[in-house]
């Protein structure tokens, strides 16, 4: 660590992005995230030869046309189970990463996708579609976990300055995801009757290419020394992590924290909750969690054919226009990873909302007179867009940035499990109400989705502070106030002398 020359005080050197950082990166996220955002949207363009092969197979088996209400039924479950697996699979994050670590439990996690992607592909050799529902299940683990691990991993292994940046990229890859499988689904691709099958067995190739690569990089080192105590492996981790043997300095920080959360131990869910001292951090990522998934994103795209063709794009068209405003959601989370640093999180949360709240009302606007003037569904279609548009610069990459800033290295878990459990509970939620609020409310029900947008903006503005460029010590003290606690600094005596003011002591938590 380098002196100031006038002052004589430590200068903290600013961490860069190394070749190891940028693969260790792009390896998880590509192997993990990449299948979250591919398994959202794999099922949509090829549903027409899906169902027609539900009812096929059926009508070999008993010699009868499947039913209407029974079609529906099988065709709702093979959606649905995805997001429910995503639950159960944010139930396992805690007990899976304090286990096996973070990259362990990615690798681990590859089961749950190369399992299913085989299933899938084989299913109308099998002629069995309660193939694809199990699979859709366990491949909604797979997402679950993923959602929730990657940015977790990434978020320990990168230094501060780039922690936002870094953050951002699983869900860069989740929206790759969804664009990926939006081109394989067009019809003169994949999204056919004879390559649904390869289609959906195509998520297992990310999650191989992971199983092959992903061991060659270093272990979280917050976690081989905080919670294996293994120094000597994490020290090592960090150098390569950093292409630096000074590393002390990142090391004494990481000895802090141990130290001021010794006594604590893993926190469990149940443990968590009763922390006064995490109450609103705990709060603030359950908000945050529910605003991006109740705040319409995902009826937003439900909505999006209907209203292009309203619009008067031609129906074999619509899917090209599908894949464009794919391609504008791309691009815009590439824009967040670059402005993530200089710009905040708190500001890209608020401006992100804010977007979403004014492009529902005016969609809901557009979409009353649609019909009744002509130019109108073209600001339907713009309204999309800049809905599309806020939803990746802020609610969507944003939450799981703060999720892993919020929290110290023995509630990280638990907080991860609670964030990803709102997070997969409010995206079936949606799946799952969202039809019938079109059917009574129609465009009204975007008026809904405002509210909530408006609701979370206000909270983050009210509650949520900047956490840029801050440790995971020093966040913990901005919540402080108003947790009602104390952040007392008592003295510990560690061998570095180069170390930052305000860490130079550990932590111990008090009651006002």
């Amino acid at each position: 660590m380098a002196e100031n020359e006038e002052s004589g005080k430590p200068v903290e050197r600013r961490g860069r992005l190394t070749v190891v950082l940028v693969l260790a990166t792009l390896i998880s996220a590509f192997g993990s995230s990449f299948q979250y955002g591919y398994n959202v949207a794999v099922i949509n363009s090829p549903s027409p030869f899906m169902q027609q092969f539900y009812n096929a197979t059926y009508l070999e088996r008993y010699g009868r046309p499947m039913e209407e209400n029974l079609l529906t039924l099988l065709w709702s479950l093979s959606v649905s189970m995805y997001p429910l697996g995503g639950f159960f699979g944010s139930l396992m994050v805690a007990p899976l990463v304090n286990k096996l670590g973070r990259k362990g439990t990615l690798l681990f996690n590859n089961i749950f996708s190369i399992a299913p992607a085989v299933m899938m592909g084989v299913s109308e050799i099998a002629k069995s579609y309660e193939i694809i529902i199990v699979a859709r299940f366990i491949v909604g683990i797979c997402a679950g976990l993923s959602s929730n691990v990657v940015p977790m991993y990434l978020g320990e292994l990168a230094p501060k300055n780039l922690r936002g940046a870094l953050g951002i990229i699983p869900q860069l890859f989740i929206t790759i995801g969804i664009l990926s499988a939006q081109v394989l689904g067009i019809r003169n691709i994949l999204g056919n009757s004879t390559g649904w099958t390869l289609m959906l067995g195509i998520t297992g190739i990310p999650a191989l290419i992971e199983l092959l690569l992903l061991p060659f990089f270093p272990e979280s080192p917050r976690y081989m020394l905080i919670q294996r105590g293994d120094e000597k492996t994490a020290k090592k981790a960090l150098q390569r992590l950093r292409g630096s043997e000074d590393v002390d300095a990142e090391l004494s920080e990481m000895r802090l924290e141990d130290q001021s959360e010794r006594a604590e131990g893993h926190l469990s869910v149940l443990s968590l909750l009763s922390q006064r001292s995490l109450r609103w951090q705990l709060v603030s990522i359950i908000i945050m969690n529910m605003g991006q998934q109740l705040s319409g994103v995902n009826a937003i795209y439900y909505y999006a054919d209907s209203i292009y063709a309203t619009a008067g794009v031609k129906q074999n068209d619509i899917q090209y226009v599908t894949v464009g405003t794919g391609a504008v959601n791309v691009f815009m989370t590439i824009a967040a990873v670059f402005i993530v640093e200089a710009s905040g999180r708190r500001l890209l949360l608020l401006c992100g909302f804010g977007i979403c709240c004014v492009a529902c009302v005016l969609l809901t606007v557009a979409l009353t007179f649609q019909e009744s003037v002509t130019w109108m569904p073209y600001i339907s279609i713009t309204c999309v867009i800049i809905y599309v548009i806020g939803h990746a610069i802020g609610p969507s990459p944003i939450p799981y940035v703060v999720t892993t800033e919020m929290f110290r290295q023995s509630a990280r878990p638990a907080a991860f499990m609670v964030a990803g459990s709102v997070h997969w509970l409010s995206n079936f939620t949606v799946g799952l109400v969202f039809p019938f609020l079109e059917r009574g409310l129609g465009s009204y029900s975007f008026i809904i989705f405002s509210f909530i947008c408006l609701v979370t903006l206000i909270y983050i503005w009210l509650v949520v502070p900047e956490t840029k460029n801050k440790t995971f010590l020093e966040i913990c003290q901005m919540f402080a106030k108003r947790n009602k606690v104390e952040i007392k600094l008592g003295d510990v005596d560690l061998p570095l002398k180069e170390r930052k003011e305000s860490l130079e002591d550990a932590v111990r938590v008090t009651a006002f």
